[in-house]
């Protein structure tokens, strides 16, 4: 198993980017650009990668509560991950998400992954700072 974990501050308040970050919606605003969440009947999704032009079946789950999304796939047992949002005393979020990959033929490398979960936490800051739905 591999996992990975990148953070980032966000300035705004963590109920803001909890609502952003878990509008199915516009998930694909802020994925990673080669991925795109298709809602069946949630928490069933299908995720399709451009990359392997493959759908992948899978689970995503919204805890409002705790601010947290959760998600991974359902047959395979390939991947999970999660993002949390927790307040900072300044009025600012933390965002952290977390993957593990199960399978090592489903991690695309440190690099990759790494550079994902940044581009991916900077565009959802856009679109928490009013950035609209850029990609």
């Amino acid at each position: 198993m591999t996992e990975y974990e990148r953070s980032r501050t966000m300035p705004a308040q963590p109920e803001q980017v909890f609502d952003r970050a878990a509008d199915i919606a516009r998930l694909d605003t802020w994925l990673p650009r080669d991925l795109h969440v298709h809602a069946e009947e949630l928490p069933a999704v299908t995720v399709h990668e451009d990359r392997t032009d493959q759908d992948t079946s899978a689970l995503l789950s919204a805890r409002p509560e705790q601010m947290r999304l959760e998600w991974g796939t359902r047959e395979q047992g390939s991947y999970a991950g999660w993002l949390q949002v927790a307040g900072l005393d300044s009025g600012a979020s933390e965002v952290t998400v977390h993957l593990s990959f199960f399978d090592d033929s489903h991690d695309p490398g440190q690099r990759a992954v790494a550079d994902a979960l940044d581009s991916s936490l900077r565009r959802l800051e856009e679109q928490v700072r009013g950035g609209g739905d850029r990609r």
